[in-house]
């Protein structure tokens, strides 16, 4: 609520300033036009209504680029914040839970089962930290890093079971539900490590936002001449149609109760975004609503490399 007061106070006062001065210029006008005595004054003095006309403009002009910057301003430090609340969530529970297997490792009776469970647990943890810092340290990263990525072939189907095996191990989830319907011949030349990053994060959404069942697919064909289409599809819990654009923002989540109990920092997708715009695509999401699924569409350039093993092939 104190978020909510805190953007709408800025908004008001920049109304009530706007209305006030497009009321006195309408005002001015209308005594101006009434007034046949002052109107010959100023006729006489046209330099003078001029300047005071476009006084005015100007500064109805600079009050409503402050309201649209201050509101912008409020917008991303409330973004912020909730990236700190969830990047303090995401460090300190598989960190409480590391100390608590620590403790529990110390006990000299402990079955060598139970060592080995909890040993298990703390490798999950730590390699959950080490893809949570990653994904922060890439979002920090891309702004510094649009030069030209390094082009190499790239088996679409082969790379999309690598990130599959990647995510589902992280998930403690089969494979098997991640499903792949992509020729085993398309080759695309691109950089396979933005690559794998975009396909990792797409699929890591897929799974966490997906309902009790998990039920995921990646596709990829060429679409024309010179574009190949990668999609991947979920049955989850779906986005609101008026948010689709906006998930692709830094730190941005859906606020919905189904996405705050998910664990997430809004970074996923931006980077994805990021990433996908430096390879020469780009990125859009679908969703019919709530409880609907959501489809992402990665569109990405055939390169020219790629059409040459196409004729080959």
């Amino acid at each position: 609520m104190a978020a909510t007061r805190s953007i709408s106070l800025p908004i008001v006062l920049s109304s009530v300033a706007v209305t006030l001065t497009v009321a006195l210029v309408i005002g001015w006008t209308l005594l101006i036009l009434r007034n046949k005595t002052l109107a010959g004054d100023i006729v006489a003095n046209t330099w003078l209504l001029a300047v005071g006309i476009g006084a005015l403009v100007v500064i109805m002009t600079v009050l409503v680029l402050f309201s649209v910057f201050l509101v912008r301003q409020i917008v991303e430090v409330r973004r912020q914040t909730s990236f700190i609340d969830s990047v303090t969530h995401e460090l300190k529970s598989p960190l409480a839970a590391i100390k608590l297997c620590l403790e529990t490792l110390g006990r000299p009776d402990l079955p060598a089962p139970q060592y080995e469970r909890l040993r298990q647990m703390m490798l999950d943890d730590v390699e959950r930290l080490g893809g949570f810092i990653d994904r922060v340290l890439a979002a920090t990263r891309l702004p510094a890093e649009r030069s030209s990525h390094p082009l190499q072939e790239v088996v679409l189907a082969g790379l999309a079971r690598r990130c599959i095996a990647v995510v589902t191990r992280r998930a403690h989830q089969p494979e098997e539900l991640v499903r792949v319907d992509i020729p085993p011949d398309l080759v695309l030349v691109s950089d396979e490590v933005a690559l794998a990053a975009v396909l990792e994060n797409l699929i890591d959404n897929a799974v966490k936002y997906s309902q009790h069942n998990v039920e995921v697919e990646i596709s990829a064909r060429p679409s024309g001449k010179a574009e190949v289409v990668i999609e991947v599809r979920d049955r989850g819990i779906g986005i609101p149609r008026a948010q689709l654009r906006r998930v692709f923002d830094r730190f941005y989540r859906v606020a919905d109760e189904d996405v705050r109990s998910r664990r997430g920092t809004g970074l996923g997708l931006y980077v994805v975004s990021a990433l996908v715009r430096s390879l020469g695509g780009r990125v859009e999401a679908f969703s019919a609503g709530a409880g609907q699924g959501t489809t992402m569409r990665v569109t990405l350039p055939v390169h020219p490399r790629t059409r040459a093993l196409r004729l080959r092939g």
